[in-house]
């Protein structure tokens, strides 16, 4: 019996370590861009990558949001104009606000949902009112982003979610953060707020260093399995306004950590870099040519790896030929029984497992 229990045990353990090579298999290396800069001048303090393609997650909805203030501005809509949930935004996977189809709220209300829970359903209800339908505001979405200079971002959707095509670099990021915060000041509060509320739902923000920091005031989280935890950070400071960009951290608490890092040298440094000519945002030197919108060889393994469905559990124990000889007449077949229990590990604890971590990969959150 002893030594059928082994076999169980190296079983299971076969199982595991087949899920581990699994999990490590869908999380390649990170892309790790950085990018600080300040605000108002766009003096770059600090940058690594800043040109690299990376997915953007849900740094998209920074884009989303600029086009609702754009049509707030430009009085084709308000803070009142109603939100309606379609079937189309219903089915989005979360994160979402999760209104029944033929809901509504305002836009005010909406833009809240869409920065703080970083509503995948609201993006879309958004797109679909304020663009007719979700291809042409996405089409005005990559029109804005070659006005503003983000020679290398591509949008296939308004929410960030899994598409292998929406590109994006650390610099194009930090230019459309430096754009929602520089042609609509009056919104930055939004991006500061932790907690708020949506007729019964309370909501909180992703942001963890808006709490963490010491001046931290914004702006938007981001995360899939092929991006990993992107941050378009702000923080201000006697005044001065940094932004910071992180694009492929491992960690909610890694992009957090390095941010504060890179922020709190960017503050402590900023006069003495700022008092000889210093590159800006938009003209820093770059080492890629041309204006492409194609996801390199590393997203492309990442983003099929993260789709890729787990490995098969490895087959059960076999029976050794042994079984059940010499068993006493009269007596229950203890080793047959536990080579009933051995068989069963596999197809099912370990499947069950492998299903939950597929699960939550489909789920984005920030």
């Amino acid at each position: 019996m002893s030594g059928d229990r082994d076999t169980l045990r190296k079983g299971s353990g076969i199982a595991l370590m087949a899920l581990a090579a699994w999990a490590t298999c869908v999380r390649p290396a990170m892309a790790g861009s950085a990018l600080v800069f300040d605000l108002d001048e766009g003096h770059v303090l600090y940058a690594e990558d800043l040109d690299a393609p990376w997915y953007p997650a849900s740094l998209t909805k920074m884009m989303t949001a600029y086009l609702a203030f754009t049509a707030i501005r430009e009085r084709r809509a308000t803070k009142e104009t109603k939100i309606f949930i379609s079937p189309e935004a219903f089915k989005q996977p979360p994160t979402r606000l999760g209104l029944k189809v033929g809901k509504d709220i305002t836009l005010g209300e909406a833009l809240r949902a869409l920065i703080m829970r970083s509503a995948n359903d609201i993006a879309v209800a958004i797109a679909e009112t304020l663009g007719g339908d979700q291809a042409s505001f996405v089409k005005e979405m990559n029109q804005t982003a070659a006005r503003l200079g983000m020679a290398h971002t591509h949008f296939i959707n308004p929410h960030g979610l899994p598409a292998e095509q929406q590109v994006t670099t650390a610099r194009d990021m930090g230019l459309l953060a430096q754009a929602l915060l520089r042609d609509f000041p009056e919104e930055a509060p939004l991006y500061a707020m932790t907690q708020t509320q949506i007729g019964k739902i309370n909501i909180g923000t992703h942001n963890s260093l808006l709490t963490a920091f010491p001046g931290g005031d914004g702006i938007k989280t981001g995360y899939t399995c092929a991006s990993g935890y992107n941050l378009a950070a702000s923080a201000t400071r006697n005044g001065r306004k940094l932004i910071a960009i992180l694009l492929g951290e491992g960690s909610n608490n890694a992009r957090t950590a390095r941010a504060a890092a890179l922020l709190d040298n960017g503050f402590r440094t900023h006069d003495w870099k700022t008092s000889f000519p210093i590159a800006r945002v938009e003209n820093y030197p770059s080492e890629v040519v041309g204006a492409g919108f194609e996801p390199d060889a590393g997203m492309l393994e990442r983003f099929r790896a993260c789709a890729a469905p787990p490995p098969p559990p490895p087959p059960p124990p076999q029976e050794t030929a042994s079984a059940g000889a010499g068993k006493a007449p009269g007596k229950p077949d203890v080793k047959s029984n536990v080579k009933k229990v051995a068989a069963q590990p596999a197809p099912v604890a370990t499947p069950k497992k492998a299903h939950a971590k597929k699960k939550k990969r489909r789920q984005p959150l920030d």
